[in-house]
Parts: structure tokens; C-alpha cells; sequence
């Protein structure tokens, strides 16, 4: 059976899962097109997850380019309940190091040319986001990563950049001055879609490089970015199986009832066909 209740999505260097068995592949299509990649659904730690390929097979979608909402979608009309974001970002702390990881609890949204709510054509939602990451699975992930003895910081703020160039030294600084610890490309809308689809969402981020506003550490570079990640590749597995083996089997968080104080338009007034359209995250509200 096609379900999972728990989804990976995989950034840059994580483009399978190790351990996952039984393993399937799957090619939806949403009212938003396909998703990156065709998603692997398997068995792991005796819990049924699916695996997604933010870039698609082999890298080839930009950051801005990535069908975020097709493929939040697509996971939903799996039975998908929580993601787990693996995602590279540069650093704009001293204390979050290269080679550290990161479970941000806050994300500023500094993109320009994305499509940011599944909501519009005759429905509207304002779904609160004021804490945009679910904060009972971030803590999950948390003691995951650190029972791998890796280095891991709870807590920071994540400003999501358009790319798919890397910062100017001006940008940098200007990104520190206001508060922000980690920089990076595709949590933005990524987390905002999740939280409108009442799925959970919590981001494993691998410090990659200190962005370039470091005086003693070279300005980032593809290179540099894939030499860290895959250094870090077996950690962020190994704190997968841990979380999936330990996962609690109950959500005790709200996310699965955002939009039970977010939908605003009258039910008389919704049109037939965006109702039906967005049947799978909006169901259970208009019978």
C-alpha cells in the first residue's frame, strides 16, 4: 500500500535513504503539477516512510524552481502526517560551525518569486505561522541528532534567500545585523505549505560554510558545500533510523488542526471546482 505517515525530503547530498526496505516508487500528479522527483515509499525502522528529492535526481532544479507546492501535496495525499527537511545552509553565527547542524525554530522569509499558499481562486486561509516549525518534532529530531554525538544547536533563526547565488559580503552582514543565524534556499515556502496542509514540519540543517561574511574562512563555494555534506551524510541517516525507531506514535502538537481557525470565506461562496481541487487539505472543514 502506497501510504507513509513520516516524509523525508532530501536536499543537496541526500538523494536516498539508506536502510529503507521494501522500497517502492511512486509518480503522483497534483493540481500543481508533478513534484521534483518520483517519491520512494518504503519500510524503515518498521515504520512505512516516503523519501522526496527536493532538486530532483541528479540536482537539476533550482532552488526557486522546486514545485514546492505539487510536492507538499503529493505527500499529503499519501497520508503523510510529519516531514523531516534535510537542507544545507551557511552560517551567520561563530558558534554554528561547519559541520554542525542546526534545528532552527524561527524562518524569515526573504524569497521574491515563489507561489507561497495553496489557497486563492475563491478560498482564502490566513494560517498562523507564528512559530513556523512544529516544536514537538523539532525536539524529537533534536535528541536524534545528538545521540549521534554530533554537534547540534537548537534554536536560530532561518532566512530563506532566492538564489541560486550565494550572498554578497554587504547581504551577509546586513542578514547578522538583523538577528538572523542560518542562510539557505528552500525552507521558505516550504515550511509555510506544510503548516497549511496541517502536516508537521521540522528542518535537520548541515552548516556547510560560514556564508562570507567571515573575515578567516573563504567565501562559499559549491565545492566547499559538497565536501561538508558528505562528511555529514551518514549522521543525518543515522539520525533518521533513530528518529523513525523512537518517533511517538501521537501527534501532541497543533499542526494537525491549523486550519481550524485559519479558513475565512463562506462555505456558499467557494466554487465547485477549487473545493474539489483542494479536497485533501481542506476535507474534513467543508463536508
Amino acid at each position: 500500500m502506497n501510504k507513509a505517515s513520516i516524509a523525508i525530503i532530501g536536499g543537496s547530498g541526500l538523494y536516498h535513504m539508506k536502510g529503507l526496505e521494501a522500497a517502492e516508487t511512486v509518480a503522483p500528479d497534483t493540481p500543481f503539477g508533478k513534484p521534483s522527483a518520483p517519491i520512494t515509499i518504503g519500510t524503515l525502522e518498521g515504520k512505512r516512510i516516503a523519501f522526496l528529492a527536493r532538486h530532483g535526481i541528479g540536482h537539476h532544479i533550482t532552488p526557486t524552481e522546486v514545485p514546492y507546492r505539487a510536492n507538499i501535496y503529493a505527500l499529503k495525499s499519501l497520508g503523510v502526517e510529519r516531514i523531516i527537511s534535510i537542507s544545507a545552509c551557511g552560517s551567520l553565527r561563530e558558534d554554528y560551525a561547519p559541520g554542525h547542524i542546526v534545528i532552527p525554530d524561527n524562518i524569515f522569509d526573504f524569497t521574491h518569486s515563489r507561489a507561497r499558499t495553496f489557497f486563492g481562486e475563491g478560498l482564502v486561509a490566513h494560517v498562523s505561522v507564528a512559530d513556523p516549525f512544529c516544536g514537538d518534532l523539532s525536539g524529537q529530531l533534536e535528541s536524534a541528532v545528538r545521540a549521534t554525538g554530533a554537534a547540534a544547536h537548537c534554536g536560530g533563526n532561518f532566512i530563506t534567500i532566492e538564489g541560486p547565488r550565494f550572498s554578497t559580503k554587504a547581504e551577509s552582514h546586513t542578514y547578522r545585523s538583523w538577528g538572523m543565524s542560518i542562510i539557505g534556499m528552500t525552507a521558505s515556502p516550504e515550511a509555510f505549505l506544510a503548516r497549511e496542509a496541517e502536516m508537521c514540519y521540522a528542518i535537520m540543517a548541515h552548516v556547510t560554510d560560514y556564508d562570507v561574511w567571515h573575515v578567516t574562512e573563504s567565501p562559499v563555494t559549491v565545492e566547499m558545500v559538497i565536501q561538508t555534506l558528505n562528511k555529514n551524510t551518514e549522521i543525518a541517516q543515522e539520525a533518521i533510523r533513530s528518529l523513525v525507531r523512537n518517533i511517538k506514535p501521537e501527534r501532541s502538537c497543533n499542526c494537525e488542526s491549523a486550519l481550524s481557525t485559519a479558513l475565512i470565506t463562506d462555505p456558499k461562496v467557494i466554487p465547485a471546482e477549487t473545493l474539489e481541487k483542494l479536497r485533501p487539505l481542506v476535507g474534513k472543514y467543508y463536508k
